[in-house]
């Protein structure tokens, strides 16, 4: 059984340059010198198994999901990922798990343009700890407290797809069913992000499902928002598998989309974006989120977002 820093040096030591990273893996702490002009901006995430991805997950899709979740929150501030420090908890050193996992995160990372400059192995139940620093024009990021009344509400893809994909999946569906590939492998906004620094009033992630998620952006925004259920957006394939997609596109988690607020005077930009956006509601003057059907009724959807205390025990 390789050891602690064999592990390193045969997995994750990777010949990487940038001007930026002064002092890498292989010593106490890395050395990073961020650009002039520019703040920089720390995510964190942990994936464990079984809570966060099923037991018998492919390794390399474990690698791409402990990277892209964190890219994810990157892209929900407008910024681009650097560096990247990586904390694995592994029950046991076996070479090919390792392999596969470290294929799956450099994957991802080599296309993302993030290096990674550090961390940690340990023994332990499998649990992956991924920190990313991202770099954004100097007084430029996206948080979640912008968003005005007027705003648009808006989202890139579809969200639900995961969500889906994840019952598909538990239940034995092909790896490469669409649905079942947006779980494994979700592709991070990086550059719809990046642009929409400049033009979106409030963003974040979609990760724990979109109804909660943008709960968080009014209450940090002291706001309210009317989302419409006739402009959800529904992929071809989460219409063929649900009989009620729109409770998928509301509370399903792992998507990673975006959701941002955007005043009328921009909307034209947003329409530079490199995928698909949907305007889903408004943001209004009155606190509280409503959901309404296409007469213009309430409607209360049967599922819920992600809590990771509340869910895990009910």
């Amino acid at each position: 059984m390789p050891g602690e820093f064999q592990i390193i040096r045969e997995h994750f030591r990777r010949k990487q340059r940038d001007a930026a990273l002064l002092v890498g893996i292989g010593d106490d702490g890395a050395v990073l010198r961020p650009r002039e002009d520019h703040d920089l901006v720390v995510v964190t995430d942990t994936i464990v198994r079984g809570r966060h991805f099923p037991e018998r997950f492919a390794a390399a899709d474990i690698g791409w999901r402990a990277l892209a979740v964190n890219l994810s929150d990157i892209a929900a501030m407008g910024a681009a990922p650097r560096f990247a420090f990586l904390n694995l908890a592994l029950e046991e050193a076996d070479d090919n798990w390792l392999r596969d996992f470290a294929g799956g995160f450099f994957s991802l990372a080599e296309q993302s343009g993030t290096l990674l400059a550090g961390g940690d192995t340990v023994r332990g139940p499998l649990s992956v700890t991924v920190t990313v620093i991202g770099e954004v024009a100097r007084d430029a990021a996206c948080t979640r407290a912008g968003a005005r009344a007027g705003d648009y509400v808006c989202v890139t893809g579809t969200p639900g797809d995961a969500a889906a994909g994840l019952e598909l999946l538990q239940a034995g569906a092909d790896d490469e069913h669409p649905l079942v590939r947006r779980f494994r492998r979700p592709e991070p906004r990086l550059r719809a992000g990046r642009t929409l620094a400049g033009i979106a009033t409030a963003m974040i992630d979609v990760s724990d499902g979109l109804l909660a998620d943008l709960g968080h952006v009014l209450e940090a925004s002291g706001a309210g928002a009317r989302i419409e259920v006739s402009r959800l957006p529904v992929s071809a394939a989460l219409a063929d598998h649900a009989e009620k997609p729109a409770e998928y596109v509301l509370a399903g988690g792992d998507d990673y989309e975006l959701c941002f607020t955007v005043p009328e005077e921009r909307l034209e930009a947003v329409k530079g974006l490199d995928c698909r956006v949907s305007i889903i509601g408004r943001i209004t003057a009155e606190r509280g989120l409503r959901v309404l059907d296409a007469n213009g009724r309430e409607w209360r959807p049967e599922r819920r977002g992600w809590d990771h205390f509340r869910n895990a025990h009910g």
